[in-house]
């Protein structure tokens, strides 16, 4: 065998090893601006799993958790995302989290083609939640408050330098600043078909699989799988 070869298979081994040895789990915590001037440090966590190619140098994410206490410090409240693939997940990414009238609401938008058809293709794209004091219930653009417009936590997953300690109002906007448009603001119209955030292909979920709506193939052969 070959010197080159010989290193090539070695620096190939040593990534394997560096890829083994990133962590599963993150937390830290974000100082989040509210729009009535008011900042609340909320704890958030990530889990992680394997890679998802060859190439991939981050671990997929799998899961986070947002914890918090309303701003009159009297309950605490927990926002969790699965992002396995729909139905099995919700795969909603987090924009922006604020009160009012001490009510917490949340808007989040779908991680990829399969979320957003499984959140059935919003236009603008984008889920909101309000909680009732026991749980999240999902709201209509209507209920959302329009005085909420900005994204204000960091949106996805962080560099890994900002994955420890405190993310401070400045670290987020920096954090956020190549952000899509409609990622940053919150859309209140909506958009152009088949622009950035609606631009994906439809597909349905039929017996295990999300295939095109006109997809006999697909479909016949989901059909068989599942007798």
């Amino acid at each position: 065998m070959s010197t080159n070869s010989m290193g090539g298979i070695s620096d190939f081994a040593k990534a394997m090893a560096e890829r083994a040895m990133k962590p599963r789990h993150a937390e830290w915590k974000e100082e989040v601006l509210l729009h009535d001037g008011r900042k609340l440090i909320v704890e958030r966590s990530q889990v992680y799993g394997g890679y998802s190619t060859l190439e991939s140098r981050e671990r997929s994410l799998v899961s986070e958790e947002w914890t918090f206490r309303t701003p009159d410090g009297e309950q605490k409240v927990v926002w969790k995302s699965d992002f396995r693939r729909p139905p099995e997940g919700d795969s909603l990414m987090l924009l922006r989290l604020d009160f009012l009238n001490g009510v917490p609401y949340v808007a989040t938008s779908p991680a990829g083609c399969l979320s957003y058809n499984h959140w059935k293709r919003p236009n603008p794209p984008y889920v909101f939640f309000k909680y009732d004091g026991k749980s999240w219930k999902q709201i209509s653009l209507a209920e959302f408050p329009e005085a909420f417009r900005e994204s204000n936590v960091a949106v996805g997953r962080p560099d890994s330098g900002h994955r420890e300690g405190l993310l401070s109002v400045d670290t987020i906007k920096e954090e956020n600043r190549l952000l899509e448009p409609h990622l940053k603001q919150i859309v209140r119209e909506p958009m152009k078909p088949g622009s950035l955030g609606v631009s994906c292909e439809e597909l349905v979920f039929y017996k295990g699989a999300w295939v095109s709506p006109g997809d006999s193939i697909g479909r016949r052969m989901m059909d068989r799988m599942s007798k």
